[in-house]
């Protein structure tokens, strides 16, 4: 088991690993007590695991199996293992295309969160951008929340607000909505990190150091 120098985050991610960009920036600006441990991917060529690579952080691709949506009962527990390998603190999704359920969130209790390009719980699921734009609402935004059971319905940790503007398209909203993530997802790991971030059921609720 890796020695447990730091906070130790391990990052789950099927894309091209924006988030898990800006993750690291943040760990290496030296602004947080993060250090992100292992990055996991079930696409095997995923350009997150070539960010990750690049970086000098673990990068492993762990095939998902049988399923499309989820892991299956053989390639669970290989995720499960690679991350407490890697002693990490907290499980960060960045984009991972696959539901977690069961063991996974069993072996991280009220410890992997993940990232919603909306303002939840409006617009759940998929394209949340796009429904939004064709709702005709006036902002949106992106969530971070703890994973629970259900897609996109654990507790809210934080939000921030991004505006929808008259000649907005899908691929302008959806870029804002990521700068936007690009800064609340660091923060949200920086604050679990410091012991900040206090769940009691659906509540979460931000204290500082000073606060305590």
């Amino acid at each position: 088991m890796a020695e447990k120098t730091t906070y130790r985050v391990g990052v789950l991610g099927s894309g091209k690993g924006s988030n898990f960009v800006s993750i690291a920036d943040s760990c290496a600006s030296g602004k947080s007590p993060v250090q992100v441990a292992i990055v996991l991917s079930d696409v095997q060529n995923a350009p997150i695991l070539e960010h990750a690579k690049n970086r000098g952080i673990e990068a492993r691709y762990i095939h998902p199996g049988r399923y499309r949506t989820k892991l299956d009962e053989t390639s669970e527990p290989e995720y499960i293992k690679a991350l407490q390998d890697a002693n990490v603190d907290l499980v960060v999704l960045a984009g991972f295309m696959r539901i977690l359920k069961g063991d996974f969130l069993k072996a991280f209790p009220m410890r992997v969160i993940n990232i919603h390009p909306s303002l939840l719980p409006a617009f759940p699921g998929m394209e949340a951008w796009k429904q939004a734009l064709d709702y005709g609402v006036k902002v949106t935004g992106c969530t971070v929340h703890i994973v629970d059971q259900g897609i996109d319905t654990g507790p809210i940790i934080a939000q921030r607000v991004v505006p929808v503007l008259d000649d907005d398209t899908p691929e302008t909203l959806h870029r804002r909505i990521q700068e936007a993530e690009w800064s609340l997802y660091p923060e949200v790991i920086t604050g679990f990190a410091r012991n900040e971030i206090f769940v009691n059921g659906r509540k979460v609720m931000w204290k500082k150091a000073t606060d305590l």
